[in-house]
């Protein structure tokens, strides 16, 4: 596989584990149209604050655990102004940090510079990704051939979905000269092979649906297709004949549905049957709703006709009454991508994550089909720049509580910036971020897992994980020590034990016959 080098990417490739590890300070929540001090636990999340040190910080809770990850980072066009950029200490790359990013002309340094800025962001959210989840990553063409390459190495190019093609204007405009731009990309990748993926039809595929009968109330219109088949490998238990108006009719080759599936839907009137010449053809009606009521789900396309951009600016005006955020994406666009289905499995419970989250597109969406399917999906936002509370979080509060014409979608969530590093340096614990905190930390190194609230007497005790008790015994105010006297508190008895205490007076051999592995606090906690 072709491998994409850049200046600078040797101080990259491993950047994101250099990152310090930051909590999270709660500033508010949003619950029935209010704003609260307490957290609303609605699992829905903004944060305001660089994405690389978010998702840094989100990594004890959600690696892992995210379904879907849609991101619109920068386009890198050299016609705009964009915040990140990593201090990479490294002579070559301070000289081209300091230079003035090139708006004309092919500057390598300023995709360079881009690249270095994207590549630790990805790493993170690979890990952050669960292990049936995909990434759509939206990007024009100043960056989409070095995106391709870099989405291939982290990601892995097995794993690549599609690169789809998104019209995302009417048409080029009055001014332009030469060819017109009208279209962007949208990068989709898994973070393992996929058999199968779904989507929602368009409303160009619904207009298909339009022959009715006596089920129309139930499960709308249909269309009809094919019930014999000369493509597929011989299969004989698909070669019978069915019998309509006493006559027998065969396929030329085989049906593509079983001989009791067949007389099921000849019996429900489910099926076209019509003969010209002596000539028979059999047909089934595809109906726009299932049995249970669900409409029905569609292979995706790899060109999107709309919704398009001025959708998206519309959107915000009526939101806001003004024009105050350029080229957001439109909501159905996000809609449609976070709407597919993956491996025949449609997750209406799980974890939507945009880490450049902007104006808050991707929230919308998310309550949208919360709203449209009675679903519990949860979004989680990140947002550098200073709107993330005046536009990305008050754009969310509004879509809750309906504005215009539009009702409200209902739901909270919760406000959040970065706060302190855990460690202060490489060896000291920042003991101001405060023990709970400590304690989710060290739980989350150990186990890849969060932390539960534990019902025990042994305040230290952190929980059990395969078959082993976890115990931070610290006090900051003094120091702790691992001996006899601490073990009498230990209140089960389980195979192994680590227990992390600031110094140990236990015998080795002692430990060794009772499972008792020390870990010296702070030297022995992982740095992630």
């Amino acid at each position: 596989m072709p491998i994409l080098n850049w200046i600078g990417k040797e101080k990259v490739v491993s950047h994101h584990l250099d990152v310090p590890y930051r909590v999270l300070n709660h500033k508010y929540g949003f619950i029935d149209g209010k704003q609260c001090k307490e957290e609303t636990g609605s699992g829905n999340m903004i944060i305001h604050g660089d994405n690389l040190e978010a998702l840094k910080a989100l990594l004890p809770k959600y690696e892992g655990k995210v379904k879907c990850i849609y991101i619109d980072p920068p386009y890198n066009t050299g016609n705009e102004s964009w915040a990140y950029n990593d201090n990479v200490n490294d002579p070559k790359i301070k000289k081209w940090l300091g230079e003035t990013v090139g708006k004309e002309g092919e500057d390598l340094s300023r995709h360079d510079k881009w690249l270095c800025m994207m590549y630790p962001r990805l790493r993170l959210l690979h890990k952050l990704l669960r292990d049936d989840g995909v990434i759509f990553v939206s990007i024009d063409d100043n960056e989409s051939s070095n995106i391709k390459m870099v989405l291939d190495e982290i990601f892995g190019s097995k794993n690549f979905i599609q690169q789809i093609i998104w019209k995302n204007k009417y048409g080029p405009g009055a001014m332009t000269r030469g060819f017109g731009n009208i279209h962007e990309y949208i990068f989709c990748y898994s973070k393992n092979p996929i058999t199968s993926i779904e989507a929602n039809l368009s409303d160009d595929e619904m207009a298909k649906y339009k022959l009715k009968d006596e089920y129309y109330s139930t499960r709308g219109g249909y269309i009809t297709q094919p019930l014999a088949t000369k493509s597929k490998d011989d299969r004989p238990n698909l070669v019978y004949s069915i019998t309509h108006n006493g006559v027998a009719i065969w396929p030329d080759k085989q049906w593509i549905w079983s001989k009791e599936r067949m007389q099921n839907a000849y019996e429900k009137g489910w099926l076209q049957i019509n003969e010209k010449n002596g000539k028979y053809s059999v047909r089934f009606k595809q109906y726009l709703y299932n049995e249970d009521g669900q409409m029905r789900k569609a292979k995706p396309i790899s060109i999107l006709t709309g919704p398009y951009n001025q959708d998206g600016t519309s959107e915000m005006v009526n939101l806001f009454d003004k024009k105050i955020f350029d080229n957001p994406k439109p909501t159905l666009l996000i809609e449609y991508l976070l709407s597919m289905i993956i491996n025949g499995e449609e997750d209406e419970e799980g974890i939507y994550l945009d880490s450049f989250a902007g104006s808050g597109t991707t929230a919308h969406a998310v309550l949208n089909l919360n709203k449209e399917d009675g679903g519990n999906r949860k979004f989680i936002l990140v947002e550098l720049g200073d709107y993330a509370d005046s536009i990305t979080a008050e754009r969310t509060k509004r879509v809750m509580t309906g504005y215009g014409d539009t009702e409200g979608t209902g739901g909270a969530f919760d406000f959040y910036d970065l706060g302190m590093p855990l460690f202060k340096d490489k060896e000291n614990l920042n003991e101001d971020v405060g023990e709970e905190k400590i304690r989710e930390y060290v739980w989350y190194t150990e186990t890849q897992a969060p932390l539960q609230l534990q019902k025990t007497k042994n305040k230290y005790f952190l929980g059990s994980h395969n078959a082993t008790d976890y115990y931070f015994y610290y006090e900051q105010p003094k120091v702790t020590t691992l001996d006899y006297v601490f073990l009498e508190t230990l209140e089960k008895q389980a195979e192994s034990y680590i227990i992390y205490a600031d110094q140990c007076t236990l015998p080795e051999q002692y430990m060794l016959e009772h499972g008792i592995t020390f870990k010296k606090i702070p030297r022995d906690i992982s740095q992630i």
